[in-house]
């Protein structure tokens, strides 16, 4: 290439350097009207000119203003209402070994969102008598968004000798819809106890739901006045099929296995009871 040559294409080399810098330039000045001052740091005083954010509201007050009720105040959000509740999650016949009875596992709550007090009732009748029920009180407070920690007292009764146990758990919705129940227990004469539960709802249609369950509890000592034996002591899993005529209203058929283990299995048979079990149930459920 001669140095004739040359020139031109240096020159035009400059010219498409210097415009590129230009446009750049041009994207980098501020357009008119627009601040661009920096923005403040965490934890800096906001400006002086900064808008309040609460001076839409022209100095009114939900109690004060010419557009305010008188008397008690009306508006309530949503986490300022009290609701009470009853729920029966089963009211069943059972059906087991040739054998009827009946059973039941309830829970009612009054409060509000962060805090309510929560009573939980389950237990089984058969011949007119109570086998075995257990009943708890608790204060229940929302520590997450989807669960409570929960603390008071649990009291068991039944053909056995009655049993008092303070109560600390944690209830919530697991991901992928799972509702999980873990309760620890320390009772009379150093007893502990642990039970664990959990259950999922499955929607066939939207008022035909199968709603699978799995139960364990496990215990610190040996109790056999209770029949109960230490470590696992039994698991229950089992699933119900229920058609919600409404949300409120819904009757189930289902079915449970139930088993105990270790020494408890061990009481049972000394007993001359099955270790293992099958149960047919039908029942209805229900809550207002």
């Amino acid at each position: 290439m001669t140095r004739t040559t040359r020139i031109p294409l240096v020159i035009a080399t400059l010219a498409f350097a210097l415009g590129a810098t230009t446009a750049r330039a041009a994207q980098d000045a501020p357009m008119p009207g627009m601040q661009h001052d920096p923005m403040p740091a965490a934890g800096m005083a906001a400006p002086a000119d900064t808008r309040d954010p609460h001076a839409y509201s022209g100095g009114y007050t939900l109690e004060s203003g010419p557009y305010a009720m008188q008397g008690k105040r009306l508006l309530r959000l949503g986490d300022e209402q009290t609701v009470a509740t009853v729920l029966f999650d089963s009211l069943e016949a059972v059906r087991s070994n040739g054998s009827n009875s009946q059973a039941y596992d309830a829970v009612a709550w009054f409060g509000r969102d962060y805090d309510r007090l929560v009573i939980k009732a389950e237990g089984e009748v058969a011949h007119g008598k109570v086998q075995e029920a257990r009943t708890e009180a608790l204060w229940s407070h929302a520590v997450a968004t989807f669960w409570d920690a929960q603390l008071g007292l649990r009291y068991d009764s039944g053909i056995g000798p009655d049993r008092r146990w303070l109560a600390f758990g944690v209830q919530g919705l697991a991901p992928y819809w799972f509702e999980v129940d873990a309760t620890a227990y320390i009772g009379d004469g150093g007893r502990t106890a642990l039970r664990l539960g959990a259950e999922y709802e499955a929607l066939i249609t939207q008022r035909l739901i199968l709603q699978p369950r799995i139960e364990a509890n496990l215990y610190g000592k040996s109790d056999a006045e209770s029949d109960l034996g230490k470590g696992l002591s039994d698991v229950t899993a089992g699933v119900r099929l229920r058609y919600e005529f409404s949300r409120q209203f819904a009757p189930y058929v289902g079915v449970e296995w139930s088993g105990r283990f270790g020494e408890t299995a061990d009481l049972a048979r000394a007993a001359g009871e099955r270790a293992r079990n099958t149960r047919y149930v039908a029942g209805v459920r229900f809550w207002f």
